[in-house]
């Protein structure tokens, strides 16, 4: 693997995947975007959600869904009590990054949490590191330069603790705004060009998490798709292949927010083009609809939802990971 190869990082991975390898895992890491469903639905500002709330619906989500995924990812701001309910079977991943970024600095710089360290997330269980990044390689250099130190830094704490390094890839454009036909033409070369750089071995880098290379709304055939789309479905397949082609990490994919339906069609496209992931860290396509009935309804209502529903939302996706291929058949994973 890219970080210095070391017992510590396979036993990481394995931790967090299943049996054949393939990570399976839930996300609730989400803080500002999880406080913002939670606001729409109570009709009060985010900033007047109480973390409490955040905190009780983590612990649900991983009470009830982690005896069917391989791992969760959680923050230690809200998460912790979350971490400490998942399954046995269960892997734990924890996020290192401040939630959002500052709107009045230009490009979307990342920042780590104040009272946190690589080496306190690994106290606190943490069998992996996450680190959220937003990229797109039409910034400018200074940005883009600034982003790529800080990836280094992390990579290099990770390694230092031998502890794997998850970095997750949100694609942006300073000139197009997401969900729009115009970033949907744009966002497979944002993707590639991503996935590319942070695979080389500088970063440190051991599992990429990216969104799908297309964006599903504007794709032939997508469940609630638009029906003016932007990409036929062989040529989103073909996106998924090139993306695929300059991957030289172990790859993951992320919901982006789509519906569970949206996000089972991405991974058939996937499949169909034997993109070779590794697996899913998927969070709002299993557990977003729980949240206003948790608001409507209580906290035991959340549960059974969860029960039914939620259960029904990561089986939906496990379903869809035949076509995956073990986290550990990569060139870059040592001793495998």
């Amino acid at each position: 693997m890219n970080g210095s190869p070391g017992t510590g990082k396979t036993k990481g991975l394995r931790a967090v995947s299943d049996a054949r390898g393939v990570i399976a895992a839930v996300a609730i890491d989400q803080r500002s975007a999880l406080r913002n469903l939670f606001s729409g639905c109570m009709g009060v500002e985010p900033e007047a959600v109480p973390g409490d709330i955040l905190a009780q619906f983590k612990e649900a989500v991983s009470r009830i869904l982690t005896p069917h995924a391989s791992a969760i990812l959680l923050d230690p701001e809200y998460g912790l009590p979350a971490a400490r309910q998942r399954a046995k079977n269960a892997g734990l991943l924890l996020a290192y990054e401040k939630t959002g970024y500052n709107k009045k600095i230009p490009g979307r710089l990342p920042n780590l949490l104040d009272l946190w360290s690589v080496q306190r997330l690994a106290e606190a269980g943490a069998n992996c590191v996450k680190i959220l990044l937003y990229y797109s390689k039409s910034s400018s250099s200074e940005i883009n330069d600034a982003k790529c130190a800080f990836v280094e830094r992390v990579g290099a704490e990770c390694a230092s603790a031998d502890i794997p390094f998850f970095l997750e890839l949100v694609a942006y454009s300073e000139k197009a705004e997401a969900k729009t036909a115009e970033f949907a033409r744009i966002k497979p070369t944002i993707i590639s060009a991503g996935v590319a750089e942070f695979s080389k071995p500088r970063y440190r880098v051991d599992v990429l998490k990216v969104g799908f290379p297309v964006d599903l709304t504007f794709v032939e055939g997508s469940p609630n798709g638009n029906p003016q789309f932007v990409y036929a479905r062989q040529a989103a397949i073909e996106h998924f292949q090139e993306t695929a082609s300059v991957a030289a990490l172990p790859f993951l994919y992320l919901s982006e927010g789509v519906s569970n339906e949206a996000f089972q069609f991405g991974l058939e496209l996937a499949t169909e083009a034997r993109a070779g992931f590794s697996g899913v860290l998927c969070g709002r396509a299993t557990w977003k609809n729980g949240v206003a009935v948790m608001v409507e309804k209580g906290i035991d209502a959340l549960d059974e939802w969860l029960a039914r529903e939620g259960v029904k939302n990561v089986q939906n996706i496990n379903r869809r990971l035949n076509g995956a291929t073990s986290v550990f058949k990569s060139p870059a994973v040592a001793g495998e």
